[in-house]
């Protein structure tokens, strides 16, 4: 992280930047949508969903979880994921307030 100079901007700025790369690949917004359609802690079904093998899948569900996204509780020989409320609210207010702060005005 060195390279990238993140300590010259904003905890906010830095932890927006966090959820936003976590939701910036198309099987990820699979996975959130795939969760928020079910509602619920969904145990072992979410590679049926998606047209990857299960590391892939693993290794995206291990992104969200780490952005804090998503959470997950160890059942056994299973893993069951939801969404994580907290964090949820925290992107959406976050990423809401970004795009409200352009007035469109088309000044280009």
């Amino acid at each position: 992280m060195g390279l990238s100079k993140t300590e010259k901007f904003t905890e906010k700025q830095n932890r927006m930047a966090v959820l936003a790369k976590a939701l910036g690949h198309p099987a990820r917004i699979a996975i959130i949508e795939y969760l928020t359609r079910a509602q619920s802690c969904v145990c072992g079904d979410i590679v049926n969903e998606l047209p990857l093998s299960q590391s892939t899948v693993s290794q995206h569900l291990k992104e969200l979880k780490d952005a804090g996204l998503i959470k997950g509780t160890i059942d056994g020989p299973s893993v069951c994921y939801c969404i994580n409320a907290e964090v949820w609210g925290e992107a959406k207010g976050q990423l809401g307030d970004l795009f409200a702060s352009y007035p469109v005005n088309n000044c280009c």
